[in-house]
């Protein structure tokens, strides 16, 4: 692992490439499609390999990555203003350091095998010091290995443990693990979450509501993709014998009763991949979208149609979604892939941020009355 340091020059180059646009983003912005009164524009498009997102105490945005390199980038400006973002490196040579989380200063970045903490960031962007490791005994399995983290209403730190296959009987593994923000008292919250690349909280309830992939190679229309929510700890939501609502695994049926499970909230769209999921606690979008679950659809990669690619929108009632439709398509037309989103993030002025790790860009959704 390298940490990158006096990295000024290279803030500075990548703040002023952001002035042009890229033809990716440009396509994209083509091809979207929103609901009467919102708009879609980009807030930067010099993050490569955008995913998960976490804000800071004095606005910077972190952003972790996939991508090749292993980098983690903050993103310092105002979202929705004239001037462009300056975009920084604060670290690089990482494992995979997908999930980003933030807490009394600290940036929390999760690799595959390692939980690092990099204390007082914001302070020390352009010469970041050497993090601390929080913990690095995670499993190092790279197949569903990339981890999505986020610090709960009780404080603890939530992250899951994936499936090391498409489906497979590991008890170790396909659950959402806690534990306290200095790495102690690890304990499983859920079991039977094939992959969660995203979750989050009930802002009234304080429920953790999570996106988890359906498997792969029962057809193209099966199983559903799924949102979930865990009302309380040691609840099983049914993987690896148990899909859906009651779709037995061919192969590893004979583990469970489906009529035992937690079943799904919602059924979504069969390999839409879904990640990021939010509710949206703004109050500048219209009352009939206040309140509803918003998620990041990322899209199907074993399908002959793509299906995803696309932002969509869940309207709760209690514990059970009641409707399910598209907010912001047209991140794909047929094959052609212009982005694919992957994380939500509600900022306080009522806007959403949305990270596409496709054209390497973050996005932002506003409304104005039409």
């Amino acid at each position: 692992m390298r940490v990158t340091r006096s990295i000024a020059c290279l803030a500075l180059t990548l703040a002023a490439a952001a002035a042009g646009a890229s033809p990716k983003t440009d396509k994209l912005l083509e091809n979207v499609r929103l609901p009467t009164g919102f708009k879609i524009e980009v807030y930067s498009d010099q993050v490569p390999g955008a995913r998960s997102m976490a804000l800071g105490q004095r606005g910077t945005l972190f952003v972790g990555t996939r991508a090749r390199g292993g980098k983690v980038y903050a993103v310092s400006g105002t979202p929705g203003a004239a001037e462009k973002p300056t975009v920084r490196i604060v670290a690089d040579g990482l494992n995979t350091p997908n999930g980003v989380a933030f807490r009394d200063g600290a940036l929390y970045v999760a690799e595959i095998n390692r939980l690092l903490r990099f204390d007082d960031i914001e302070a020390t962007l352009d010469n970041v010091p050497q993090p601390k490791v929080v913990r690095d005994d995670l499993p190092k399995d790279g197949h569903h290995g990339w981890r999505f983290i986020a610090f709960g209403p009780d404080g603890k730190l939530y992250f899951p443990i994936g499936a090391p296959c498409n489906v497979c009987n590991e008890p170790k593994y396909a659950v959402i693990t806690r534990m306290n923000a200095d790495g102690s008292g690890q304990e499983v919250f859920a079991r039977g979450v094939r992959n969660t690349v995203g979750f989050t909280w009930h802002p009234v309830t304080k429920q953790l509501w999570f996106t988890d992939n359906g498997r792969d190679w029962l057809g193209e229309d099966t199983p559903p993709c799924e949102l979930n929510v865990a009302t309380r700890a040691g609840l099983d939501f049914g993987f690896p014998y148990c899909h859906g609502k009651d779709i037995k695994d061919p192969d590893l049926g004979q583990l469970g009763e489906c009529s035992k499970i937690t079943p799904p909230a919602q059924l979504l769209g069969a390999h839409v991949a879904p990640l990021g999921v939010k509710f949206y606690t703004g109050k500048t979008f219209p009352e009939a979208y206040r309140g509803d679950a918003y998620i990041a659809e990322h899209g199907s990669w074993n399908r002959k149609e793509k299906n995803g690619y696309r932002i969509t929108r869940v309207k709760i009632d209690g514990t059970r979604g009641v409707k399910y439709e598209p907010f912001a398509t047209g991140f794909n037309r047929g094959d052609d892939v212009f982005g694919r989103p992957v994380d939500l993030l509600v900022l306080d002025d009522g806007s959403m941020l949305v990270s596409d790790d496709t054209s390497d860009a973050i996005y932002r959704i506003s409304y104005a009355v039409p």
